[in-house]
């Protein structure tokens, strides 16, 4: 990996991860729904134009995996987040994100009714178990409603592993870039029905407005934009070292702007689901070398 993609890499870990800070800032006023809805509805305007400027022709053809993975990979994991957004913070939000890798290995060992191998299964277990040091000793479980927004959460990463598990089966022919914008409208017309028989909880400020842009623009639009530049350049196996990376910027960002604790529970917990999801991706340094 050269030093131009590592430092897109990076970039697109800081990017997601700011994800769950501007959930955090956003859902006060405008609610889940809301909120959920003005993302994914900005960033599927700001896809169909980059499509425009690349010139990619919607393919029509595909609407199926568009709606399935507009619903599994984006509607309902984003509504879940927003919801999780009530109670949790921006730290515990970003740290379950990185089990979805280990819900995909065990997906797809339900499909393919294949025992996962030693490594694997020991990955799944210290991922268990990490996720169990978090929430067993951090105070805001306490908290009116986290238990709900921790279960929101975890269906969320649960979500995105059926959806990878569906790209890989039904939807790998279709090109990247294709499947992020039509996914992206796929997910709105979902969301269309809730957002007209929905309000938002009050006037948004304007740092409300600010973080919706963040959302849709940037942690969903020119997010996508780079991950599929990574998987074209430096291939799939090294892009995924991005989930190791977005849980630290989460936890930094919550800390830096909305004073988060961060405990020493919260960072044994991270490092073990970390650890967890490194065996059963089949993470190894010798990915991220130079090619």
């Amino acid at each position: 990996m050269n030093l131009a993609n590592a430092c897109r890499l990076i970039l697109l870990a800081a990017i997601w991860g700011a994800s769950f800070l501007f959930m955090r800032i956003a859902v006060p006023s405008l609610g889940p729904i809301w909120l959920i809805s003005a993302r994914i509805g900005l960033a599927a305007v700001f896809l169909a134009l980059v499509a425009q400027i690349l010139k990619q022709p919607f393919a029509f053809k595909h609407w199926r995996e568009y709606l399935t993975l507009g619903l599994l990979n984006t509607a309902l994991p984003f509504l879940a987040y927003g919801f999780a957004a009530r109670t949790l913070n921006a730290s515990m939000m970003a740290i379950l994100n990185a089990t979805a890798p280990i819900w995909g290995a065990v997906i797809m060992a339900l499909i393919v009714r294949k025992m996962p191998s030693f490594k694997v299964g020991l990955g799944l277990l210290i991922g268990m178990s990490g996720v169990a040091v978090l929430l067993g000793f951090d105070h805001i479980i306490d908290k009116p409603g986290a238990t709900l927004g921790i279960v929101a959460c975890l269906s969320a990463t649960l979500c995105y592993g059926i959806a990878s598990a569906y790209t890989k089966l039904k939807a790998s022919h279709i090109a990247p870039f294709q499947v992020a914008n039509g996914s992206m409208w796929g997910a709105s017309l979902f969301l269309l029905p809730l957002f007209v028989s929905s309000q938002p909880v009050s006037t948004p400020p304007p740092t409300v407005w600010l973080a919706i842009a963040g959302l849709a623009i940037l942690c969903t639009g020119v997010a996508y934009l780079l991950y599929f530049r990574l998987v074209r350049e430096i291939g799939a196996a090294s892009t995924l070292t991005v989930t190791f990376l977005i849980p630290l910027f989460g936890v930094l960002w919550g800390a830096l702007f909305l004073g988060e604790h961060i405990g020493g529970n919260t960072l044994i917990g991270a490092m073990i689901i970390l650890l967890g999801t490194a065996l059963v991706t089949g993470f190894k340094l010798s990915i991220i070398k130079s090619r």
